[in-house]
């Protein structure tokens, strides 16, 4: 009886038990009932042990290297600690060990039953694993860990114990894996960590690793391989290749603390060694100058040249007959880019051709501007709701989406990540129809000048006309020159304040950083190759320039940028947009009107018809156009003082504040927690302060509008009650 109670707890059949663990009827009335109840503790004992070898049998057949890894670690538990103690108490019956055999000749069920107990809880939480592990057909590392870590955390040490080591014996596999992605570059044909665009697979990662982590292995590991694929001159030294897989070898991503910590060493390493030899600072500075003339508009001469040559496609378009010739296509503005380069600094440039436009949306006739009023009361409803849509400001150039890009290639796409370009592109998008608003301003005023020099050769110092269509005729006029005065002092004001105040005072404190950082990193070098313990002691991480620092800092000159410029705000923006809506109507205007806003006194209808002495129906038309035109630009001016206004007391200064309702509601800010990094807030140090020096700019701005007083005694905008009246709208 006991040699056979072993042997079906050592994995064999016996007829004791002909099915499961349920003992055979045919025993029943020669046992006891205390020793039946053992005997069928010790068949469940049994059965469980073979059904667990079966599953391990079945699932290692497994194309999954991580789940034949946990069956082989299962095996080796059960032949180490199960099959060895049926072995070890198979002994003690042969050896007549007084501790199993009474008397030297008889041994108790219970016996056996007590020696085999602690294996009760153990086997049944197994066996729940591997059916578990056999309702998938394929498993991924991730949830695998995820699984076994969690069923680690149980009070009994035993089952703790046991699958803790399946769990190790599954991470050290996916550390294999790792560690050929983070110190060569390299991914498996099968199971691998990420894309062949190096993206994560789902699955791949255990949650136990943190995003920050998960960021930076990608980042290394995308370094390194392409870094082999380029087949640079230079290759990640293989001392430091050793050194991190000697630190992954130390670490399992179940011990967040020091995974976390030997990534961030190895990523730290690896940009460094990058910084060095692959990514050199005078790549950065060229890129980041490159960005600033083009995106940000810092190359005068090349925007304005590009805004009159986009005028002068669209313009070329229009005059031409309808067919394929009259379409715009993304080949037309880049050849415009090229034209627009010649005679300028960019025009011998290199950089210039790693710009390019965009059109979303497909070749497009061009149109005119539009003459319709902006919805003056669907903007105020918007901003009282507090919830202003998104707005862009792509097609205000072109008359449709127009996006301009910057092509990255290798090593330079490891400082700027596609986030980065679609803040640049959208700053560009802003800026760009800042300036194209501001310069057709300026074509207008240069326009009505013209006009008003030709007609006093004829009229002297009147407007011409009977008395009565005079006097309306010079409050149209004087009326008109207001209108453009108060476009031209905004726009000047905005453009000078994101021009100077932001762009040009944060690109400067951006080059100081550079600068300042390079030098004591430079310094910190030299230090280390004279004096290598020195140099390890004294430096502080924070005050030289790694790759990590630079992308850091960048990022936070982007969204100190975006900031600046109003972007971040959408309820600014909301008012912007119809600010040079309602500038562009006035000069398309003022251009079908043939550059002035008089009519001709021999053109029809510019004079009373029956010489009633009344005004003339062009005369009152034009009036009724620029008075609304005014009434609306006073509004949206007020508006945005109000807005500006709260903005320094209940705006949050952080590009990432409402980035859902921002002009970047798209982009991705990954790096937007930047502002509350010490190394850009250290007290005391010279660089980016804070959220203080952005909410300056905004105070900048505000003194540039009310200098005058022009908003706090807003009744010097208030312009004649008797010429409003006239036209209706008092």
């Amino acid at each position: 009886m006991i040699a056979e109670v072993l042997l079906v707890l050592a994995g064999h059949s016996s007829s004791l038990f002909p099915t499961d663990h349920t003992l055979h009827p045919a025993f029943r009335p020669l046992l006891h009932p205390g020793e039946e109840q053992c005997l069928e503790s010790l068949g469940q004992i049994a059965f469980r042990y073979r059904k667990i070898k079966k599953s391990c049998t079945t699932l290692s057949q497994s194309r999954s290297r991580y789940v034949c890894a946990l069956c082989a670690t299962l095996n080796q538990i059960l032949k180490d600690d199960y099959e060895t103690l049926v072995v070890e108490t198979e002994a003690k019956v042969l050896k007549r060990d007084p501790d199993l055999v009474g008397q030297g000749s008889f041994v108790p069920l219970s016996a056996i039953r007590a020696t085999f107990a602690e294996w009760d809880s153990p086997l049944t939480a197994l066996e729940s694993i591997m059916n578990q592990l056999e309702t998938r057909e394929h498993w991924q590392p991730g949830p695998l860990i995820d699984m076994l870590l969690a069923r680690s955390r149980t009070g009994v040490h035993r089952i703790s114990d046991i699958i803790s080591r399946l769990s190790i014996a599954v991470q050290r596999v996916w550390r294999t894996q790792l560690t050929a992605f983070l110190v060569h570059g390299s991914l498996a044909s099968t199971e691998p960590l990420t894309s062949d665009n190096y993206t994560l697979l789902d699955g791949s990662m255990p949650s136990c690793i943190s995003p920050q982590t998960k960021e930076s292995i990608v980042y290394v590991g995308r370094a390194l391989a392409t870094v082999k694929a380029k087949k640079w001159d230079k290759q990640l030294p293989r001392e430091q290749t050793l050194e991190h897989a000697s630190l992954l070898e130390t670490v399992l991503p179940e011990d967040q603390y020091k995974f976390d910590l030997v990534i961030s060493q190895i990523r730290t390493n690896v940009s460094e060694w990058l910084w060095l030899n692959v990514l050199t600072r005078k790549d950065v500075d060229d890129a980041v100058v490159s960005l600033a003339n083009y995106f940000l508009l810092r190359n005068g001469e090349f925007s304005l040249a590009l805004i009159r040559e986009i005028e002068r496609l669209k313009l070329s378009r229009l005059t031409t007959r309808s067919g394929a010739t009259s379409m715009i296509r993304e080949q037309d503005l880049n050849l415009a880019l090229l034209r627009a380069s010649l005679g300028t600094t960019a025009q011998h440039d290199p950089s210039l051709l790693h710009l390019r436009f965009q059109l979303p949306s497909g070749p497009l006739r061009p149109l005119l501007p539009s003459l319709a009023n902006t919805d003056l009361k669907a903007l105020s409803s918007s901003l009282a709701s507090h919830a202003p849509d998104a707005t862009s400001f792509d097609d205000l150039l072109l008359g449709t989406s127009l996006a301009l890009s910057y092509n990255v290639s290798w090593p330079l796409d490891l400082f700027l990540h596609s986030s980065d370009l679609q803040i640049y592109a959208a700053l560009f998008n802003y800026l760009s129809s800042l300036r194209k608003t501001h310069t057709r301003l300026h074509t207008c005023w240069t326009s009505l000048s013209n006009s008003q020099r030709a007609r006093r050769r004829w009229t002297g110092l009147g407007e011409g006309g009977t008395a009565e269509d005079l006097e309306v005729r010079k409050e149209l006029l004087r009326c008109g020159w207001g209108v453009v005065r108060d476009m031209g002092w905004f726009l000047d004001s905005l453009l000078g304040y994101v021009m100077v105040d932001v762009i040009d005072v944060e690109f400067r404190r951006l080059k100081d950083l550079l600068n300042t950082s390079g030098r004591a990193r430079s310094e910190s070098l030299s230090r280390s190759k004279s004096n290598p313990q020195v140099a390890s002691n004294n430096t502080d991480p924070s005050t030289y320039l790694d790759f990590t620092t630079l992308r850091n800092i960048h990022s936070t000159y982007l969204e100190r940028l975006v900031t600046g410029c109003l972007l971040s705000n959408p309820a600014l923006t909301a008012i912007l947009r119809p600010i040079f809506e309602v500038c562009e109507r006035f000069v398309a205007q003022v251009e079908r009107w043939g550059g002035d806003v008089l009519p001709a006194l021999l053109f029809e209808g510019s004079l009373a018809a029956g010489g009633d002495g009344g005004v003339g129906a062009m005369v009152k038309e034009r009036r009724q156009i620029v008075s609304e035109i005014n009434q609306a630009l006073h509004m949206l001016l007020d508006s945005f003082y109000e807005q500006l206004s709260l903005s320094t007391s209940q705006q949050p200064f952080t590009a990432a504040g409402d980035a859902s309702k921002s002009i970047l509601m798209n982009a991705s800010l990954a790096n937007a927690s930047t502002f509350q990094r010490t190394l850009i807030r250290q007290k005391g140090a010279k660089g980016l302060e804070g959220d203080g020096e952005v909410r300056r700019h905004v105070e900048r701005l505000l003194l540039r509008l009310d200098f005058n007083g022009a908003f706090s005694k807003p009744q010097i905008y208030r312009h004649d009650d008797e010429m409003l009246k006239d036209v209706g709208l008092v």
